[in-house]
């Protein structure tokens, strides 16, 4: 029997993230310090977790969150020193002049291109990177930014070259030596937790293959159901063969990449395969639609589609930082940059990303290559003030570093000037920023809610469980069997409230875990319906609306965009959970 007195409180840090950041609309970098204050208030109340032990856990995940600002920061400095350099003009301009039609565009644009964003980058970079091209090529601000948070959710789950399940599942949830279901992993089938998540990743792909057949064809629904002059989704079937052969194309090297290479390369190898496919075929004459869909006459658009950047303008240098573009929707010369890399050709563009795939493959691959990265340039702090508490940074292996070392390499291949790489670094600095504070206490915070019930606390009989421990018992208790079904909208609720797939593994990765093994239902499975939640929740998470509409010039609607992401979102969860349940208990009972 659960105790209520310590269920309560091991809810309050959870309470307080839901009541801060989406009752009282504050930023994580300051909902998650106040959450860490009410996390190790309740380690030591209802615990006993000593303030050594506390601070210990709190270092663990700082450093644990170190690791996965690396490879945000890699990210992100590699998409800024695309934009500065024109690629991403180039890049644009080679998915537009396959067709001029609206739907073709929102295919290649939002479901291929986005993807392969959201599986290099992560992080709620495809919105702001997608969004703003759509703009550039005319589309309403606000269709730019529904369809662009929609399109590219199968990727989310392996978004960041795979940072969800290997540093928020396989090293902070299931960490060697650190909680009963590391242990309980590996006397089973699994001879590593790396094993395990790996077989988490290739469940949650074929979640999202199946779930997501139809997210090609809902972006564009979505586009022509609310902004089309017609308003009907009847556009939309017209093209349905087009997203069915683009889902098609994307799945299954996505799903090839899952199964043989593991969570890392999922998302970023699907979209790059599939991009060469559907644009090779459309190139080709096939699929192309019989008739050029467009948004009616701008001016018959209402006033809350459009912000203060006027669509057809282009995008290129305006997030260059230059003077070429006036938010203000006034017209604008061409930059120095557009002027700079004007010929450049399309595999030029295209390079630093094909390195960067080339490198992560055979970093990953190559065992003597894998084995140096990793044990070389590691910085490790074992016994973390004294206690068992320990945690390593590797420098090299982090695929940050490779990001960073191609974005190196691009100042060469794009010929940059000083002052374009100036720019890269100002603006990866500057996005990196806000999500140093929210990582370091977020991590902290469960590190925390996890390590109140591993063996070097619980001195007091009493307490037989931590906090994510307790809150897993009475989850499955009021749920029984149907536990698995509500699995992906928790999942959905964590990134809801965090804006972060990787945050909300971490968040509730031990609870799914506890709570499958409480209700008797393959954990596997369950987890990698956590995974899947996580993607589902990032469509209307707060922190990724608003950095959308920021980019388009248009705060103020994230009521709006939430409300019309809220029908992807239910039938997202919805399938989720029939399909969890499905293979819970009727298709592979038996699995772990």
């Amino acid at each position: 029997m659960v105790d209520i007195t310590l269920a309560a409180l091991a809810v309050l840090p959870l309470i307080t993230i839901a009541v801060l950041m989406v009752g009282l609309y504050q930023p994580a970098t300051r909902t998650m310090p106040v959450a860490w204050l009410i996390a190790a208030g309740v380690a030591y109340i209802g615990w006993e977790m000593t303030p050594t032990l506390i601070a210990a856990a709190s270092i663990r995940g700082a450093m644990t969150a170190t690791r996965i600002l690396i490879i945000v920061f890699g990210a992100i400095l590699l998409l800024y020193t695309l934009r500065q350099s024109g690629a991403f003009d180039v890049i644009n301009a080679g998915f537009s002049s396959v067709s001029d039609d609206r739907r073709v565009q929102v295919v290649l644009l939002v479901f291929l291109m986005g993807s392969f964003i959201e599986g290099a980058a992560g992080f709620g970079t495809p919105a702001a990177i997608v969004g703003p091209l759509l703009v550039g090529l005319g589309f309403p601000p606000l269709a730019a930014v529904v369809v662009a948070l929609t399109g590219n959710i199968l990727a989310i789950t392996f978004g960041a070259v795979g940072t969800p399940l290997i540093i928020g599942l396989r090293d902070v949830v299931f960490a060697e030596g650190t909680n009963a279901a590391q242990q309980i992993i590996t006397s089973g089938a699994y001879e590593s937790t790396g094993a395990y998540v790996a077989q988490i990743g290739i469940w949650a792909a074929l979640i999202h293959s199946i779930v997501g057949i139809a997210i090609p064809f809902i972006g564009v629904a979505m586009m022509t159901r609310f902004f089309g002059e017609e308003r009907s989704i009847k556009p939309a079937i017209e093209v349905l063969p087009l997203t069915l052969f683009a889902w098609l194309s994307f799945i299954i090297p996505y799903n090839l990449t899952a199964i043989y290479l593991g969570p890392t390369f999922p998302a970023l190898l699907g979209a790059m395969v599939g991009l060469i496919i559907v644009t090779t075929t459309l190139r080709a004459g096939y699929f192309i639609p019989d008739n050029t869909w467009d948004f009616g006459p701008q001016s018959g658009w209402p006033d809350h589609w459009v912000g203060s950047i006027e669509p057809g303008r282009g995008f290129a240098s305006q997030s260059r930082g230059d003077e070429a573009v006036a938010t203000d929707g006034g017209t604008a010369s061409a930059s120095p940059a557009d002027l700079h890399n004007k010929d450049m050709s399309l595999l030029t563009a295209w390079t630093p990303y094909i390195l960067v795939a080339a490198l992560l493959i055979a970093t990953r691959v190559i065992g003597p290559v894998q084995s140096f990265l990793a044990s070389t340039g590691v910085l490790t702090w074992n016994n973390i003030l004294a206690t068992p508490f320990s945690e390593g940074i590797e420098l090299l292996y982090l695929p940050g570093s490779l990001f960073i070392l191609v974005a190196v390499l691009t100042y060469a291949i794009h010929g940059m000037s000083t002052d374009e790489i100036k720019s890269s670094w100002s603006e990866a600095f500057r996005n990196i920023a806000p999500a140093v504070v929210a990582l370091w206490f977020a991590v902290a915070t469960v590190m925390i809610m996890q390590r109140s019930g591993s063996s070097v606390v619980l001195e007091n009989a009493a307490v037989s469980a931590g906090m994510l421990g307790l809150l897993s018992e009475l989850t499955a208790d009021v749920t029984g069997i149907a536990f698995p079904f509500f699995s992906g909208f928790i999942g959905a609720f964590g990134a809801f409230i965090a804006g972060s797939n990787t945050v909300s593994d971490i968040l509730f990765g031990l609870f799914q875990f506890q709570a499958a093994q409480d209700v008797g239902a393959p954990t596997v499975i369950v987890v990698a319906a956590q995974a899947v939640g996580g993607a589902i929740g990032n469509l209307i998470a707060i922190h990724n609306v608003v950095a959308a509409l920021t980019v388009v010039g248009l705060i103020g609607e994230e009521g709006r965009v939430i409300r019309l992401e809220l029908i992807p979102v239910l039938y997202y969860g919805v399938a989720t959970g029939l399909l969890t349940l499905l293979f819970a208990y009727v298709i592979v009972p038996g699995t772990f």
